[in-house]
């Protein structure tokens, strides 16, 4: 045991000092930036929005503060679950056995959490470009269906690869295939060992370099052989960055790091090559005319088939446009929420021609989804080689599947909210289930809003009241998410609508959904429970339970949770009477609504049936007994008992 531990002082002693002289990178460096700042501010409050706005921008989660905590620590330790579950889906580092991972489990505030976190291992947290290294280098084995597009040969061996891989890659293959790109077959020195040309292309491949160097009982070149070769062609494919990697040793983690570091190199690279090939020779042509577009197959992009994404029809106003609806979040607003449901077409319109996009992709990319696998592997037309490229048609907008395509090349997927939901459709019909995480995480993070605070229902006489666009339409988000099947989807629907029950409650389409809802129960009887329901009762009671909590008063909730107005107000009376002894106690009963007659109530507190109650702690009591009578108004009025 003693020289276990001496072991690990030393080993500890020794990753410091590479930390130190800059060989081995921190996991978690400090970051005193503002922009990291606001990344701690939103996950001690539970901000989901402002979360994913800050990862968005590029912040390093895994850093630290000047406290040593890091932003999946302070989530945790507050019980923030959809941040934590934010933070993990997005890379924090919760790794076992490390200081950082074992203080965030200690630290977790319930066993929810805790259970969250031990289900993210390293592989899973700390590397989201695995899935893209992956794909690439399963290329370099993939028979069918047949992606390649040239043939490289040495002594007895050959490799079929991908021009488009190799010219992002290398700098030399790079000028070689611009000024032959037709070239098919490509003859390698006999002088430099099969084994040294095999790590070299696994290495551009975004694989690791194996530390037997490829060799066997088999081989008949030395190991020195082989590192001579590997010496010659990373000068001659100017990968210098190949040598790294063979002199990171036996130290896993270097290697790791190195791998990573590579990864990373090589997400960037083919991104670059992406944006100015794919992205820079997309062709935008008439509806009409989109699919007698010739593409020749020997292009210098090494494209090999068309996709194409047809404009939506739209009419083009031809003067003036109706405003978005918004919500105010201290009324209420009578109407359908913001959304494409919402907005009216003016009278007046001028039809607008349609367009089409053609995107010139490789099938070796499309292969990520398991849509295009079983295509491009079929007998079917859009799988046959033709002089022209094939033409592929996506049922998605030009937008949409640009977004789709950025994600397949480089695995980013930057969503702007307005595109969400047709993402998350377009990933599901593609099986790229990744995206469609992704998409779903967007929805339910920025489509939340800034209305999350349990007390915007307050209304105060006298004040400006803030005005807020929502971005999504949460009735196409929740029928998306039943159409779909997904989970988080429906509960984020119904915490949307919890927290803006004032809003949505009297509006003839929640009525529809509530029975859309009951519907779904397939032979259901009258005592049984409507999930929606359930659920906006649950979320309703966490959204005015939290501010009593926060407060120290749980008193106020009884063995089921319900609030109670007198609880509040008596509990309220108290703190007000402790804080100032010398002035006339606050009036527990609710005060009617008249100014006329007591002009004093300016800058009290409306509760949601019109009345003004003394304090906030009561006007949450008696908004939230408000609105459960107002669900069961609802469940009246369409005679269901739920």
């Amino acid at each position: 045991m003693v020289l276990r531990k001496d072991q690990l002082e030393v080993q500890l002693k020794d990753e410091h000092q590479l930390i130190a002289t800059g060989v081995l990178r921190d996991d978690s460096p400090l970051d005193v930036s503002a922009d990291f700042q606001k990344l701690c501010d939103a996950c001690r409050v539970g901000d989901l929005k402002g979360c994913q706005e800050a990862i968005a921008s590029g912040v390093n989660i895994n850093a630290r503060d000047y406290f040593d905590y890091t932003p999946l620590i302070l989530a945790s330790l507050c019980g923030h679950y959809e941040v934590v579950r934010l933070l993990l889906e997005s890379g924090a580092l919760c790794e076992r056995d490390t200081f950082q991972g074992e203080r965030c489990l200690y630290n977790a505030l319930n066993n929810r959490i805790r259970n969250l976190l031990l289900q993210y291992d390293y592989s899973k947290s700390t590397d989201p470009l695995q899935p893209l290294a992956s794909h690439i280098t399963s290329l370099l084995t993939r028979e069918k269906p047949k992606t390649s597009d040239i043939c490289l040969t040495a002594s007895s061996e050959q490799w079929n690869l991908h021009k488009f891989i190799l010219s992002a890659r290398s700098p030399y293959f790079s000028k070689k295939f611009a000024a032959a790109p037709e070239t098919a077959v490509w003859k390698l020195a006999s002088s430099i060992p099969p084994e040294a040309f095999q790590i070299a292309l696994r290495y551009l491949y975004l694989g690791d370099v194996p530390s037997d160097l490829g060799l066997s009982n088999k081989s008949f070149v030395t190991e020195e052989d082989v590192f001579k070769g590997i010496s010659k062609v990373s000068k001659q494919l100017e990968i210098d960055s190949l040598w790294e990697s063979i002199l990171s040793g036996n130290d896993r983690r270097l290697a790791r790091q190195r791998h990573q570091d590579e990864v990373t190199r090589g997400r960037n690279q083919i991104e670059d090559w992406y944006r100015n090939n794919v992205l820079k020779y997309k062709l935008e042509v008439d509806y009409n005319k989109a699919q007698d577009v010739k593409w020749s197959r020997d292009n210098a992009i090494f494209a090999d088939v068309l996709l194409r994404a047809d404009e939506e029809v739209e009419d083009e106003p031809a003067s003036g446009t109706e405003t978005p609806k918004v919500r105010n979040t201290a009324g209420q607003l009578n109407g359908i929420p913001i959304g494409p449901s919402a907005a009216s077409r003016s009278p007046s319109t001028v039809r607008k021609p349609r367009k089409s996009v053609l995107f010139p992709v490789h099938r070796a990319m499309l292969l990520r989804s398991e849509y295009f696998q079983a295509m491009f592997g079929s007998s079917f037309q859009e799988a046959q080689v033709t002089e022209y490229l094939q033409i592929v048609n996506v049922d998605c907008s030009p937008a949409v599947l640009e977004i789709v395509l950025t994600f397949l090349y480089t695995e980013k997927a930057d969503i702007p909210i307005e595109y969400a939901l047709d993402v998350l459709f377009a990933a599901d019909m593609l099986f790229i289930e990744k995206l469609k995480t992704k998409a779903t995480v967007i929805i339910s993070t920025i489509g939340m809003g800034s209305g999350g605070l349990a007390d915007r229902s307050h209304n105060q006489t006298g004040q400006d009241q803030e005005v807020e666009v929502e971005q999504i339409n949460v009735y196409d988000v929740i029928h998306a998410a039943w159409f779909l099947k997904v989970q988080r989807l429906e509960e984020f629907s119904a915490r949307y609508l919890a927290y803006r029950l004032e809003d949505y409650i009297d509006e003839e389409e929640f009525e529809d959904l509530i029975k859309e809802s009951a519907s779904r129960i397939q032979k259901r009887q009258e005592t049984d429970s409507i999930e929606l329901l359930d659920d906006i009762r649950y979320y309703l009671s966490e959204r005015f339970r939290l501010r009593f909590t926060d407060s120290g008063l749980e008193d106020i909730m009884d063995e089921n949770g319900e609030l109670h107005a007198e609880a509040a107000q008596e509990a309220a009376h108290a703190i007000a009477a402790s804080a100032e002894p010398q002035s006339e106690p606050a009036k527990a009963e609710i005060i009617p609504a008249d100014p006329a007659s007591n002009p004093f109530m300016n800058g009290e507190i409306r509760t949601l049936d019109g009345e003004i109650a003394g304090d906030e702690f009561a006007a949450d009591a008696i908004n939230y007994q408000v609105l459960l009578g107002k669900v069961d108004a609802v469940l009246e009025r369409l005679k269901l008992d739920a």
